[in-house]
């Protein structure tokens, strides 16, 4: 398989995710799944995810499209209900997450509940993208 080279974009969007695997102090193997998954729906492949993973750059970028961020928040909301469980931890570090994509303040908790509510039935991204375009 030939190297495929990783925007920083989508090695930033990895790293949050790990990171949001980390936050309940429960890393479960669901979640270590979910990740791979991510990564080969964006053509990346196991060797490339690890190499990110162990080597992450201090360098970090936040999607500048809302399409995309809203993806990349619903990859997040879809890693925290991995293990069924969304703890405090992790609704409180998407919030920060929704912040540091940019959106203003009063409207990260709407956006959070819209997330995790569509998150926790498990809708596919397309469906997610056509409520939001409703």
């Amino acid at each position: 398989m030939e190297k495929k080279n990783i925007s920083l974009e989508l090695k930033s969007h990895f790293l949050r995710l790990y990171q949001m695997a980390f936050t309940d102090d429960n890393f479960d193997i669901l979640e270590l799944q979910m990740l791979y998954r991510f990564a080969e729906e964006r053509g990346v492949g196991q060797e490339e995810l690890n190499e990110v993973l162990l080597n992450p750059s201090q360098d970090s970028t936040i999607p500048e499209k809302l399409d995309d961020k809203i993806e990349y928040l619903y990859d997040l909301v879809l890693m925290i209900w991995a293990d069924g469980v969304a703890t405090e931890d992790e609704v409180n570090t998407l919030k920060k997450y929704c912040l540091k994509f940019g959106f203003m303040e009063e409207n990260v908790d709407d956006i959070c509940e819209f997330l995790l509510e569509n998150g926790e039935q498990n809708i596919s991204k397309k469906q997610l993208m056509n409520l939001m375009n409703d």
